[in-house]
């Protein structure tokens, strides 16, 4: 053992500092970087895991990426799409794609005895995959479409059904404004005509995401329906949806989808569709990261500040070894060593405490939030290690790096001032 490290173990030792001014201040620092550290990885947890779980909820009610026709028709709504079956087989194809599927939304009114209410109803057809549906179903079944027949099964969300007193197995009338094209044979030419139309649908099961933008209106309902609604054949859809294998590659999958299209269809994804989210969602990024500085600042001013304390009362001490001979990067070494064993200290509650936390709120959601404001019910966190292991070893060469400077103290101080210093 050098003696540097004896030293060091001296003075830091617990059994051997009673009676110290500087126990205190010491502690203080330990526990500054252990709340600081705590802090940290709530943070980052809570940041993560709060867009984890929006973003799960918009495209789980979406998709990741949408084709669609680049025309409008005179409602100012986009054109039926058909992709032929090659299309589909090279999207299908694609190693990034988890699976295709064509959807069409219908805007129309829900009629009850006492109330109307606008509702968006989405078509699926029957292998639509609703396993993101399906763990918010808190009543009822999921619709079943057979193939002989166009389906008249609904889903429909909670607040719907709270706002109108809608019960599952219940009917649903609901009126729409469809438009199509017929001859005018005085005109000589084809003119849009609009009607008013009704369908009657029995409500299959309620479903609750939290998430009002689309909890307030959006049902899921046969394809077919629509189809018939709009005067449109089998073969053609409102759009296609893809669902994609990486959400990360979002962007860069978009723009082979588009290439291997062309320019006749868009495609757009969630990102784009719903801009003002996942901005709000970077936002949280900025957000994350000046709570995480702040945090280190912290820490590292009171592990400052304790070393220095340190120092100043221990200033007989580093005279007596300079006198004995000891040099000023050795003496810097021993307030080093202690340092580096109270950084130690604090990093180990640190994790501790925080990642206890984490754990805590991740499996039993002690925090709860408001899901009209925040879109979710509790406090989603993402226990990520790699992003906790940053912070450990961030944290602890930020700290040892600051620590240097006050040691410089120590190159001030010689050994005839030092051993008169009371």
């Amino acid at each position: 053992m050098s003696i540097e490290k004896f030293i060091a173990d001296r003075i830091s030792d617990p059994k051997l500092d009673k009676g110290n001014i500087s126990k205190p201040i010491v502690k203080i620092g330990i526990i500054g970087i252990a709340l600081g550290v705590s802090v940290m990885f709530l943070t980052v947890s809570i940041v993560l895991g709060f867009k984890k779980e929006i973003v799960n909820r918009i495209t789980g009610l979406t998709t990741d990426l949408v084709v669609s026709n680049i025309n409008v028709n005179a409602s100012n709504e986009p054109e039926p799409i058909h992709l032929n079956s090659d299309s589909l087989k090279l999207i299908r194809e694609l190693p990034f794609v988890n699976y295709l599927q064509g959807t069409a939304f219908k805007n129309g009114i829900l009629k009850t005895e006492t109330e109307n209410e606008g509702i968006i109803l989405k078509g699926v057809t029957g292998d639509y995959n609703f396993d993101f549906i399906k763990k918010y179903l808190i009543e009822g079944r999921l619709p079943l479409f057979a193939k002989e027949e166009t389906g008249k099964d609904v889903l429909i969300s909670s607040s719907l059904a709270d706002k109108l007193n809608l019960k599952v197995n219940e009917k649903m009338l609901v009126y729409f404004i469809s438009q199509h094209q017929v001859y005018d044979s005085t005109a000589k030419e084809n003119i849009t005509k609009y009607e008013q139309r009704s369908r009657n649908f029995t409500i299959c099961g309620i479903f609750k995401t939290s998430f009002s933008d689309f909890d307030n209106s959006l049902s899921f309902v046969d394809l077919r329906q629509i189809q018939r609604l709009n005067y449109w054949n089998e073969n053609l859809v409102g759009n296609y949806e893809i669902r994609i294998k990486e959400f990360k590659e979002l962007d860069k999958d978009l723009e082979i989808v588009q290439e291997l299209l062309g320019y006749n269809f868009n495609v757009s994804s969630v990102k784009q569709v719903y801009s003002n989210i996942f901005t709000w969602l970077e936002k949280l990024d900025i957000n994350g990261i000046i709570i995480v500085v702040l945090m280190i600042i912290v820490a590292t001013i009171n592990m400052i500040t304790a070393l220095l304390i340190l120092i100043l009362e221990r200033t007989n001490m580093i005279g007596l070894v300079k006198a004995l001979g000891m040099g000023n990067a050795n003496v810097r070494k021993i307030f080093l060593m202690i340092s580096l064993k109270l950084t130690g200290k604090g990093l180990l509650w640190g994790n501790v405490f925080g990642i206890a936390a984490c754990l805590l709120q991740y499996y039993f959601r002690i925090v709860k939030l408001d899901s009209s404001i925040y879109y979710v019910e509790y406090v989603a966190v993402d226990i990520n290690w790699l992003y906790f292991l940053g912070l450990n070893v961030g944290t602890f060469i930020v700290c040892i790096v600051m620590l240097l400077l006050p040691t410089l103290i120590i190159t001030k101080l010689t050994p005839i001032k030092t051993l008169k210093f009371d």
